[in-house]
């Protein structure tokens, strides 16, 4: 019998993690900060993002002055690494500690390789917004379920990463965004959107006025919605009727609260094909979006293994 802890489509209550989740994001926060303050400007915020690795999440190459740096969270050594192009290292483990701890330590870290991060100290898109100095309040780490929930964004990504490789258009890297503490991939209709209201907490209505200034259905998987975490899809400006669509598989349903269709993450872990589910689930919000908002679908979209074709042939 596969154990909880070797199983591909893990099992992790929401509510098992609550307060490491909660310090985890703010810890996620500081290091995509930490990016923010050096990678130049990509439309939609897309320099700002981590993206899952082999071994947790990683910030990818930071530019620096001549050269670049990476952070990354090692999810199974437990570990936070930091790698310089000049050859430089430092790590720290990653154990119960406050934010405050973490802030001071990692500045700390950068400081010893030479790397000035100037960084706006606290968060966004979350109340209250608890200055990363002053946050001894979350505290948390739990390190079976910090993998666990790295295991579950393992198999989002490799499963949305699919899905993304369906679209020909402008579409986004599947990227985790630390504001929301969610894992994306956003398909443009190649038209533009009226501004964006804003209202997210801790956040200026600019960012998301840039952030959703191109008509777009957006997907993923975050830690919330539902017992488990959920996948989720949206789009915005959604068109006229896109909330009564019908969508795939049983169990996906449309959520007032959100605002988006939802699939809880226990639904698909537990469906006889987890990876079909899921798929089922991107398809069809997708195609909502784009068929009521009458997205151009022949010139957006093609068969990924079109290149085979040309490798028989050669």
């Amino acid at each position: 019998m596969t154990s909880p802890m070797t199983a591909p489509w893990p099992s992790l209550k929401v509510s098992d993690w609550t307060p490491t989740r909660d310090t985890l994001h703010m810890w996620t926060q500081i290091v995509g900060k930490i990016r923010m303050a050096h990678a130049p400007l990509i439309n939609h915020w897309w320099q700002v993002t981590l993206y899952v690795s082999s071994r947790g999440l990683t910030t990818s190459s930071i530019p620096y002055r001549t050269g670049s740096f990476e952070i990354e969270f090692d999810f199974i050594g437990h570990q936070l690494e930091i790698r310089s192009s000049d050859g430089g290292t430092r790590s720290l483990p990653l154990r119960p500690m406050p934010v405050a701890e973490f802030y001071t330590r990692i500045m700390g870290l950068l400081g010893e390789l030479g790397i000035e991060a100037p960084i706006r100290p606290h968060p966004n898109e979350v109340e209250p917004a608890i200055p990363f100095a002053e946050d001894d309040e979350h505290a948390s780490y739990d390190g079976a379920a910090v993998n666990l929930f790295w295991r579950q964004l393992l198999q989002a990504n490799r499963v949305v990463g699919d899905f993304r490789s369906h679209f020909v258009g402008k579409v986004s890297p599947v990227h985790f965004f630390w504001g929301a503490m969610d894992l994306a991939c956003t398909r443009f209709s190649g038209r533009s959107a009226p501004p964006h209201p804003g209202g997210a907490p801790n956040c200026g209505d600019w960012v998301m006025v840039e952030g959703y200034s191109r008509e777009l259905s957006s997907c993923g998987f975050w830690p919330g919605g539902g017992e488990e975490g959920a996948f989720y899809s949206y789009a915005y400006p959604a068109p006229d009727g896109f909330a009564d669509q019908p969508v795939g598989p049983d169990g996906a349903y449309y959520s007032t609260e959100f605002r988006q269709f939802l699939l809880p993450y226990e639904v698909a872990r537990t469906a006889p094909d987890p990876d079909r589910a899921v798929a089922e689930f991107l398809r069809t919000t997708y195609e909502a979006a784009a068929n009521l908002g009458q997205w151009d679908r022949p010139a957006l979209e093609d068969n990924p293994l079109r290149w085979l074709s040309h490798a028989s042939a050669g």
